[in-house]
């Protein structure tokens, strides 16, 4: 007889994990164990139906949930008696968590975190929610109600369960499908991009209503579209939602960096919590807009948010953490408000007056008796006096909560989220003249592409503690690929374009559909997944095809092969008949890089100063549809590039403005490359504009 399947341990095995937010159960009495074949395995041996939990380690319900039911024995003792329990970090494995919240959404629920799901032996999903509480409120039924009715239910109505799993699965398996289309014209980006500026909020900025989260995505293909169309509204929101945030309570006044979310319609409250990816994101914003409409307030919320990532979330090898908790000592945001009283007694008198006139300190407070800092009422900038007294007393007020218990940090390398982080250093560093930011992303990617790496080249999703914590997804070559080429316009080091081109190559081989259907989430030898899920749409970060789409488009610019523009084509493509195309700017975005994007070709010796300043020149343009290219020699360039053979001119450095295939003049003055980089048309194209003159 074959000897029977040795099964895990009794008890919760999560101690062995490297996840912060699955070691912040290590000591339920649950017995949990993490995603994988073992637990997968125990669940088809016994046959009892799996209990999904998936959250993170920054998330404010989470810890509720976790306090009221899983601490609790008497509900874990129930857990353990009719599931098999698995605890998924959504962070490490966003490709599951992605399939069981499209699985609720099918269910017709909202979604959210907690995650619970419950799946049949096979991880098929039947049944499910978020945040459930202890005793029934709100119209839900109690956490312990919910187990034994999905117990009973899994036990006596096979009929049901198997309807609700074939279901489910089909639904799923249709998720993941493409709906082909031509790339996008003029016409559908007017019509995406002034849809989304109807959609904001022409008061406090952002997408209107509550809860208000950044959107980065969104707002960023609304910056590039300002440039494609020329519409001033697609600008003007993104300033306004810049300003609003940054005065707002969802802004940290004393330690810098954004929150995930604000609760409410103002940017008020924040949901507590930072995210790398949010500030990752909104730092590239504030670049942008600055680079465009220079600003006191941008370069400020800039340096700051750089100066928070430094403080606070460097991690191994000079890469960043996640993010940060929205709790501390059990409270959410009890270290970052304030009370009146509290203030008054840190303060001079004088200077207290002002501090509190200007950042909304009152004796009421502003949120559950206490203060959130913020200037919303007092926007304005003060006299310089009034300034740098304002200044004074936030370097105060802040040493004095450095004194204070911090929040968790979430403390685990993420290498799409530090793609993020890097590209949006690289930008900025440009912008505000930071060479000690370039300093920073190439740290950054140094122990990405060298600590991160697996066997085969690919990269590592998740690191921590000198362990790995899961393999990589196809948004951490795409993100990856885009910081390198974001460093390599910065420093016209070839090795970061070795690294794109590597990375781009491998997400072909191992995560492209081989009928040209985009790109799925986990690569083909995933064995943990129940359904590869495929999307372009993006969420709070870009989605993979949508940055794999950007990569190859930026990649034919730098290179002039063909094969990436038709490899871009064909991703775009993939999506591009989905009538849901307008919850895919970042592909969208791609879209537009590669039939109109720019490429400025530096000819000349690189180290030449003129060479360097029309680097920067191009560099620090607002569009984000720019390339930079330098060619220290006529030949530099592959053949196929439309600015091979062009050099200096008389001996001097030159820039050349590439669109459509056709170059313009040589243009050796930083001012008139500004001036030829402003006309956005292709030369060949017609469109809203006069071309530059081609040569």
């Amino acid at each position: 007889m074959p000897e029977a399947p040795r099964l895990p341990p009794p008890e919760n095995l999560l101690r062995y994990a490297t996840s912060p937010y699955l070691l912040q159960h290590a000591d339920n009495p649950v017995h949990w164990r993490p995603w994988g074949p073992e637990a997968l395995s125990e669940a088809r041996v016994t046959g009892r139906p799996i209990l999904l939990s998936i959250g993170y380690a920054a998330c404010h319900w989470c810890h509720v949930m976790a306090h009221e039911s899983f601490e609790d024995p008497e509900t874990a003792a129930l857990m353990n008696r009719l599931f098999v329990n698995i605890k998924v970090d959504r962070e490490e494995r966003p490709d599951i968590d992605a399939l069981y919240m499209n699985a609720l959404h099918l269910l017709g629920e909202h979604g959210g975190w907690p995650l619970t799901m419950f799946l049949t032996p096979e991880a098929e999903p039947f049944w499910g929610g978020t945040y459930f509480p202890p005793e029934p409120r709100w119209g839900r039924p109690s956490f312990r109600q919910v187990l034994l009715g999905v117990a009973e239910a899994y036990r006596n109505e096979g009929d049901k369960v198997a309807q609700n799993v074939a279901a489910l699965k089909g639904a799923l398996t249709r998720m993941a499908a493409t709906t082909p289309g031509p790339v996008p014209t003029e016409a559908t980006f007017d019509r995406v991009a002034l849809g989304l500026v109807r959609a904001t909020d022409a008061k406090e900025g952002g997408l209107a209503g509550a809860p208000k989260f950044p959107n980065p995505p969104i707002f960023r293909f609304l910056w590039q579209m300002h440039h494609r169309l020329g519409q001033p509204a697609c600008a003007e929101v993104v300033h306004l939602l810049l300003r609003r945030m940054s005065q707002g309570g969802i802004y940290d006044h004393l330690g810098g960096g954004y929150a995930r979310y604000s609760v409410d319609a103002v940017w008020l409250v924040p949901h507590f919590e930072k995210m790398l990816y949010d500030n990752a994101q909104i730092l590239e914003l504030l670049a942008l807009a600055h680079a465009s409409a220079p600003d006191p307030l941008y370069a400020e919320r800039a340096a700051e948010t750089v100066g928070w990532l430094e403080r606070e979330m460097l991690a191994e090898g000079g890469a960043f953490a996640s993010s940060l908790d929205a709790d501390s000592e059990g409270e959410e945001g009890k270290f970052y408000v304030w009370t009146e009283a509290e203030v008054d007694a840190l303060l001079p008198a004088e200077d207290a007056a002002l501090f509190k006139a200007t950042y909304d300190v009152t004796a009421e407070g502003n949120w559950e008796h206490k203060t959130i800092l913020n200037r919303r009422r007092h926007a304005q900038r003060l006299s310089e006096d009034a300034e740098a007294t304002l200044a004074r007393c936030r370097r105060i007020l802040f040493e004095a909560r450095a004194r204070r218990v911090p929040p968790g940090r979430d403390d685990k390398i993420l290498a799409d989220w530090n793609g993020l982080a890097i590209a949006a250093l690289a930008r900025a560093a440009v912008v505000f003249d930071r060479s000690d930011w370039l300093a920073r992303a190439r740290d950054a990617f140094r122990f990405i592409a060298g600590t991160m790496r697996m066997p085969d080249g690919r990269l590592l999703h998740a690191w921590r503690a000198g362990r790995a914590g899961a393999a990589g997804l196809l948004e951490d070559h795409a993100a990856m690929a885009r910081a390198a080429l974001a460093l390599y316009e910065a420093t016209g080091d070839r090795a970061y374009l070795d690294h794109a081109v590597a990375w781009a190559e491998l997400a072909e081989r191992h995560f492209a559909d081989p009928e040209g259907g985009g790109y799925y989430a986990s690569a083909a030898d995933a064995t943990d997944v129940l359904i590869r899920t495929r999307s372009a749409a993006d969420n709070a970060t870009p989605s993979g095809n949508g940055l794999m789409a950007e990569v190859q488009a930026r990649l034919f610019h730098l290179t002039g092969e063909d094969r990436w523009r038709r490899l871009a084509e064909q991703t775009i493509g993939a999506f591009a008949g989905h009538e849901g195309i307008g919850a895919m700017p970042t592909l969208l975005a791609a879209a537009d890089l590669l039939t109109e994007g720019a490429t400025v070709v530096i000819a000349g010796d690189p180290d030449d100063p003129a060479a360097q300043l029309l680097a920067r020149t191009a560099l620090a343009h607002p569009d984000p549809a720019v390339a930079v290219l330098r060619a220290p020699d006529p030949e530099a360039l592959p053949a196929g590039h439309p600015a091979h053979g062009k050099g200096p001119v008389d001996g001097r450095p030159a820039a050349y403005v590439c669109r459509g295939g056709t170059c313009s003049l040589p243009v050796g003055d930083p001012a008139a490359l500004r001036l030829a980089l402003a006309r956005r048309v292709a030369p060949a194209s017609g469109g809203n504009g006069t071309a530059a003159a081609t040569a």
